[in-house]
Formats: structure tokens, sequence, C-alpha cells
């Protein structure tokens, strides 16, 4: 205690009023530490036929390839977050044509949100959190070696709308998570 003020919230697990799942609650003040899936947001991004690819510099999944994405931050929209994740990841500004993909994971608390964009000049490297940033065509993708189920569907849904521009956003696989 520091006067009249605690310092640090008395959390106790119950249903609060209103509600109908069991949350953190503060004892004293009644305050809901509300914890919600996180939103990622990324990009399939492309220079002419060939696909920007970034291999992980980070855990999970180090030295695997992946999409520049990411968390979104506070404040910001899923296209700002898109944009920043590419700048971050392949040191590259793209430009975002339109919502690819929605992706629900429920067994990780995600939501992905992956746009189609495309480099706006050849340029790339890699940022802090990736050890090296290539241009893949489709069949030299290393697909064993993508570090998560969703980007391999993301490249899918890609591949599915390549000159299309009146898709529907694509969903989970039917085969499930």
């Amino acid at each position: 205690m520091n006067g009249r003020y605690r310092l640090e919230p008395n959390f106790t697990r119950t249903v609060p009023p209103g509600d109908n799942v069991e949350r953190q609650v503060c004892a004293e003040c009644g305050f809901v530490d509300y914890q919600n899936p996180k939103i990622v947001a990324g990009s399939v991004v492309t220079w002419r036929d060939r696909i920007l690819l970034c291999r992980r510099a980070i855990e999970p999944r180090r030295g695997y390839w992946t999409l520049p994405a990411g968390y979104l931050e506070l404040n910001e929209t899923p296209e700002e977050g898109a944009w920043r994740e590419a700048n971050e990841e392949a040191c590259t500004d793209i430009e975002i044509d339109r919502i690819l993909a929605i992706y629900s994971i429920p067994r990780i608390s995600q939501v992905q949100i992956i746009y189609r964009a495309r480099l706006k000049r050849h340029h790339f490297a890699a940022g802090p959190e990736s050890e090296a940033v290539a241009l893949f065509d489709w069949a030299d993708i290393p697909w064993g070696d993508l570090a998560f189920p969703s980007v391999g569907w993301a490249l899918r849904h890609h591949r599915d709308v390549i000159g299309r521009e009146d898709f529907a956003p694509s969903s989970n696989p039917q085969a499930g998570l």
C-alpha cells in the first residue's frame, strides 16, 4: 500500500456481473482484465510473379520461412500493421491491394488478416526479425520449411486469385486448424 492506494491489483477469478465467462476481476474496484485474441496483420507480397518470404530470426520457428506479418500495435489499422511488418521484417515498402484472407486460429487465440500486396520497387533486405528475405517462384517455395500452416494457406489462396479483382477473402481451409 502507498497511502490509501494499493500498487498492485487484487485479482480473483470470477464471473463479472452481466457476463457469463469467468475472468480476472479486481476484488477491490471491480476492474475486469479481459483477455482477448491477438490480431495478426500481414501480406502475401509479390514482385512480378515471385513471392516475398522472410526466414525468421526469432522464435517461434526460427529459421523457417514466413510472410511478413505480426501483431497489430495499439491504435493501428490492419493495413498499417501489414505495411509496418513488411517494412520491419523485409526493409521494404509495399502497396496493399485488398484483403486476401482472414484466418481464425483459436488454439493460439489469433485472428490473422492477410492482404494481397506488391513491392513498390525491387528493394528488400533482412530486418532485425529476419535472417534472410528472398523472392520465390511458385515452384521454388520451401514448402517443407514454412513456419506456420497459415503461411501455406495464404500462399495457396493467393495463387487461386492471381489476376482476379472480384474475389471474396478466403478463410480457414476445410481440413481445419
